[in-house]
């Protein structure tokens, strides 16, 4: 079952034409908060406001949504305006006194809550780096680059966050090495910095030496400091469709290595092992967790279909195919792409329903929140249409 040339050509044309005129509509420009900056992205199926209050994950995604669009799509003074609008409330109400950044705020920028981890800091390195490439904004670049350190820290453990366990069942996730890969990838792309290129080795070296059981053939959410499996719930917790996210990364780094195979065969053998534990056979889509033993998940969404892990693993399967030339990943590709245009998108309003219940049918209506808002569909859309534009220049 491949792909014919004529196929992936309408394939470009659909995720291009998904993008510009469905997904970034229903975001843009309603979610421009020209009173006090940033975006008001909480909003129901028609785009309607739920809540004004404003993410902090959100602000820097969709910073670097808009300022990636003019950069690589077209430039529209919309969107680098946008951008700015972004970058300037991350600048003047995200970062707490002690440097480190907050991840809920109100609507003028008053912080409500702050996590245990750095991701804001992540998404606000990629969100800097590339407004920083669209408007020229130099400083905007340094403050990519010193943030960007500071996450080197406190995913080495030289900067200490407040802990969050007692230490008496030490474990590290995979969710670390992955986010910091590819905000490497990222930085190393718009603004460039001489750190990414060793940084990502070393973190691929973590997924490849800790994470992926070779044995069993599954990749680990989390695991014991010497890379063990934890037997407990929450250590034989698996999310499919984030390793799978991680499979992309690495796949991506070997294209941009000239096809490294070695980094080829590793994202391909994430992907496989994942879709294996993750493709619901019964219903289709990805199931959220699973156990690695296959016993009782705690989680009571364990079995839901989330947004997120569709578009993670369509862009998975359609680089696999691309670079592989394989195709079993084509097969996969056009089985998760069906299931998620059909399921997901909402061909009244635009964009993607977030949570669906097993078999597939829409558990709330919700398009923005937390923890979704303008990235992984824009992203997969962006990223399909890329790779699909380059694989037909070469």
């Amino acid at each position: 079952m491949i792909y014919t040339k004529e196929q992936l050509l309408d394939l470009e044309i659909f995720y291009k034409n998904q993008l510009l005129n469905d997904t970034v509509p229903f975001w843009f420009p309603r979610s421009y908060d020209r009173e006090f900056g940033g975006f008001l992205l909480m909003r129901d199926a028609d785009g309607s406001l739920l809540d004004d209050d404003k993410a902090v994950w959100i602000q820097g995604r969709a910073t670097w949504l808009l300022a990636t669009l003019y950069n690589t799509v077209e430039k529209k003074q919309e969107w680098l305006d946008g951008a700015r609008l972004g970058y300037e409330f991350l600048n003047k109400y995200c970062f707490d006194t002690d440097g480190q950044m907050f991840f809920h705020v109100m609507r003028d920028g008053t912080a409500l809550r702050k996590r245990r981890y750095f991701f804001s800091e992540t998404f606000y390195v990629i969100a800097a780096a590339a407004y920083s490439k669209a408007s020229g904004d130099q400083e905007a670049a340094n403050r990519a680059r010193t943030i960007f350190g500071n996450c080197i820290d406190y995913a080495n453990g030289t900067k200490k966050l407040s802990a969050k366990f007692t230490g008496n069942r030490p474990a590290k996730g995979i969710g670390v090495p992955m986010i910091m890969m590819n905000t490497a990838q990222q930085l190393r792309d718009t603004i460039g910095d001489p750190r990414c290129d060793e940084s990502i080795y070393n973190w691929i070296k973590e997924i490849e030496t800790n994470f992926v059981k070779d044995d069993i053939q599954c990749v680990m959410e989390q695991v014991a400091p010497d890379g063990s499996i934890i037997d407990h719930i929450d250590g034989r917790t698996l999310n499919p469709g984030h390793a799978i996210e991680g499979a992309w990364f690495i796949l991506h780094e070997a294209m941009y290595k000239n096809n490294d195979q070695h980094l080829i065969e590793l994202g391909c053998k994430m992907l496989d092992y994942m879709w294996e534990r993750g493709w619901d056979e019964e219903h289709g889509g990805i199931l959220y967790f699973r156990d690695v033993y296959n016993k009782p998940v705690q989680e009571y969404w364990q079995d839901m279909k989330f947004w997120w892990p569709h578009n993670e693993v369509i862009i998975a399967t359609l680089l696999a195919y691309l670079i592989t030339g394989d195709e079993k990943y084509a097969a996969m590709h056009k089985k998760v792409h069906a299931y998620s245009y059909q399921h997901f998108h909402d061909s009244k309003n635009g964009e993607w329903f977030g949570y669906l219940h097993r078999d597939g049918t829409v558990a709330q209506t919700a398009k923005g929140n937390l923890y979704k808002g303008p990235f992984h569909l824009p992203r997969q859309e962006w990223y399909c249409m890329q790779l699909l534009q380059n694989y037909f220049k070469k």
